[in-house]
């Protein structure tokens, strides 16, 4: 990464100001936010593909013979069902239970495994992690070394065919290839992942960070006749959106927890013990006050993050998270919390959305909201 004042650069900045995109400050980083445009963006990952820039996100190593025991501590997720080649998503909690982050966890081998953070939260995570071990793991943040680019979309694969120096056909989801040296680009270290945050099919391709432009280049070469277009953030966030998606900062934070943010999934509450399962295992015995819950604006509106969720009555019951119009749906979607009461959360109940003195009605829906 190039550091320019206090805003961050990607291994892919110089590839974004020559296809023209618009560009703003993320996450500490000058990212692209949109190309061609959102809509046209939006619509060529659920149609054809798009190929997004993703190399602000962190990367922290972990190695050596205490590797998965830091591991398992660490996250929520069962650490000791991964398998070399296998992925999974989870999250870290304070003691409290609050979220610290969410993230992906890959193993390698038995003694190596990566954790991939969310780009504003790279330091903190780091410094949490080193404040973690204290079993004598070796963790190193290697953010600064890797390029990362994410292929989504229904051709994804066909593209990435002509390109990927080993078959494709059988990788599964949530599993991935390490490549050999040299073999990819001329890369020291790349993976193939089929993992993604668009609900589509596709793959995050993980490379040496000064390989990154060259290896975009091949994608869009590669994609030329199938409709791949590039995708910013702009796309990044509707698509996410579409699929129910959770986003750092907005819909969990450390002031939530993943039982209520629906998160239960990825909790495993009869593992060994992890950072915030007392606390976890408490609040799931007390009951959940609040549960986070999706819904589709049944008239004109789009829900926006902050804006204040009622029940039909008129009265405050909730804060909207993350909100915005869905262009496969051509009406607003969003997401928030409200009391755990099935008049509330149950699929099909109605709530109230209300913005600027107004207020329109939404109905209750399980992600992801595009599809039926």
């Amino acid at each position: 990464m190039v550091q320019d004042n206090t805003v961050k650069r990607t291994p892919l900045h110089g590839v974004h100001l020559e296809i023209g995109a618009r560009m703003a400050p993320f996450a500490g980083f000058d990212m692209p936010v949109q190309y061609s445009g959102i809509l046209e963006e939006h619509f060529a990952v659920r149609e054809n593909a798009g190929l997004f820039d993703v190399s602000h996100m962190g990367e922290v190593m972990v190695t050596g013979p205490r590797t998965l025991a830091f591991v398992q501590r660490l996250v929520s997720n069962d650490a000791s069902k991964l398998y070399d080649g296998k992925a999974m998503y989870t999250v870290m909690c304070r003691p409290d239970g609050g979220i610290v982050d969410d993230l992906l966890v890959y193993r390698l081998d038995e003694e190596q495994f990566m954790l991939v953070i969310n780009a504003a939260n790279i330091a903190t995570d780091y410094r949490w992690m080193l404040d973690q071990n204290q079993i004598g793991a070796q963790v190193e943040n290697i953010s600064d070394d890797v390029g990362l680019v994410a292929l989504q979309g229904p051709k994804a694969f066909e593209i990435m065919e002509t390109i990927s120096p080993v078959p494709l056909d059988n990788l599964k989801f949530y599993h991935f290839i390490v490549l050999k040296s040299g073999s990819f680009f001329g890369c020291d270290r790349a993976i193939l992942s089929r993992t993604g945050y668009t609900g589509e099919p596709g793959l995050e391709i993980y490379c040496d960070a000064d390989k990154a432009p060259e290896i975009w280049k091949a994608i869009m070469e590669s994609g030329s006749d199938s409709g791949l277009k590039p995708a910013g953030l702009g796309a990044r966030d509707t698509l996410r959106l579409e699929s129910g998606f959770c986003l750092y900062g907005n819909d969990i934070t450390t002031e939530t927890n993943p039982l209520e943010a629906g998160l239960g999934w990825l909790t495993k509450l009869e593992t060994d013990d992890f950072v915030g399962k007392s606390s976890l295992l408490k609040l799931k015995a007390l009951g959940l006050k609040r549960r986070f819950v999706g819904f589709v604006a049944q008239e004109r509106g789009i829900p926006r993050q902050g804006n204040e969720i009622q029940d039909l009555e008129g009265r405050a019951i909730g804060t909207v998270t993350s909100g915005s119009q869905s262009p496969v749906l051509r009406r607003g979607i969003g997401m928030g919390y409200v009391p755990n009461d099935a008049s509330y959360t149950s699929p099909g109940s109605r709530l109230r959305i209300s913005a600027r003195g107004k207020s329109f009605e939404v109905m209750v829906k399980k992600p992801p909201f595009h599809k039926e």
